[in-house]
């Protein structure tokens, strides 16, 4: 039964696990025994979690509150001194409100300490979050602003994940990737292969990446992933039962 159970878990998930077909990033297999609701608490066996449905960045994105610490951790809602990235494909252009909404209700909160999905511990939690309320309000305005946030993310850590692309590689690579397609096709309403260079001028622009002896390298400090984990070509279709028994 367990078996079979999985089986149609995988089936019903497909490629929509993570996005992972869409990004093109691999993702080992996981299961999931436990389903979660808003205010329900996690009991670490030294602390309890609060769980918040904070959506914005997903519809099912949660923080984890531990009030006696005045702990947060508030996954990819915000960063220091950033937002995460939105998948207006999937999440809808309200995606924005939502994570304005998701911000107010955690600035009710008191915070000493703020943990992210990426990046150092946030400092200031209450400054953060009023900063980035103030990056949505300007996506509001500015909508195109969604999509240059989100190709700008979505391809860094696609140089990360393979430690950089060969200019020889890049346009094949690229024009293979969903996310690139949509977003050069509906968010700028340019052809795919038009949509090349001038993404390569902004990365290198915004200083989110630089070419090095002949590969285009994220700026960002990162550990490369190691060779066998990234030639395993995790993805969602391919998960087995036998990943999930233990």
């Amino acid at each position: 039964m367990l078996i079979k159970w999985e089986a149609e878990l995988i089936n019903s998930c497909d490629s929509e696990a993570c996005s992972s077909e869409w990004l093109d990033q691999p993702v080992e297999p996981y299961r999931v025994d436990l389903k979660f609701s808003d205010n329900d608490d996690i009991n670490t066996g030294s602390r309890t979690l609060k769980i918040l449905h904070t959506p914005g960045h997903t519809l099912g994105h949660i923080s984890l509150y531990e009030p006696e610490e005045e702990v947060l951790i508030c996954g990819d809602l915000f960063h220091k001194g950033d937002i995460g990235w939105l998948n207006i494909f999937r999440e809808g252009v309200s995606s924005i409100q939502r994570s304005i909404e998701s911000l107010d209700r955690l600035s009710m909160l008191r915070i000493q300490q703020a943990y992210s999905g990426h990046g150092p511990q946030i400092e200031n939690p209450l400054a953060a979050i009023d900063a980035a309320r103030e990056r949505f309000e300007k996506w509001l305005r500015m909508p195109e602003k969604v999509a240059w946030h989100a190709c700008k993310r979505i391809f860094s850590f696609t140089l990360i994940i393979k430690n950089g692309l060969t200019k020889e590689e890049l346009d094949n690579y690229l024009l293979k990737c969903g996310w690139f397609q949509d977003f050069a096709r509906y968010s700028f309403q340019i052809q795919p292969e038009e949509f090349i260079p001038i993404l390569l001028d902004e990365m290198i622009r915004s200083g989110a990446a630089s070419w090095h002896n002949n590969h285009l390298i994220a700026s960002t400090p990162y550990q490369a992933p190691q060779k066998k984990w990234m030639n395993k070509n995790i993805k969602p279709k391919d998960w087995k039962p036998q990943d999930f028994l233990t």
